[in-house]
């Protein structure tokens, strides 16, 4: 690809080809996704040492605290 050529944003560059491709293969309707969250620093070292201090994973803690603030 030329680095020097512009394209239009809605132009599909001349390599790629989908001719071959199928719309929806990999579509799940019922696929849960799984976000990531980014914490303070702080925070996360203080919840890292609640999960380590109460023998349980970090994810099960932060988890079982925001059910407790969302009921």
């Amino acid at each position: 690809m030329d680095p020097q050529a512009t394209h239009d944003a809605d132009e599909m560059p001349a390599e790629i080809d989908f001719s071959g491709g199928r719309r929806g293969q990999f579509y799940k309707a019922d696929a849960l996704l799984n976000l990531p969250v980014y914490l303070d620093q702080r925070v996360l070292a203080t919840l890292a040492g609640l999960a380590s201090a109460k023998g349980v994973e970090l994810s099960a803690l932060i988890n079982d605290l925001l059910k407790k603030v969302s009921n």
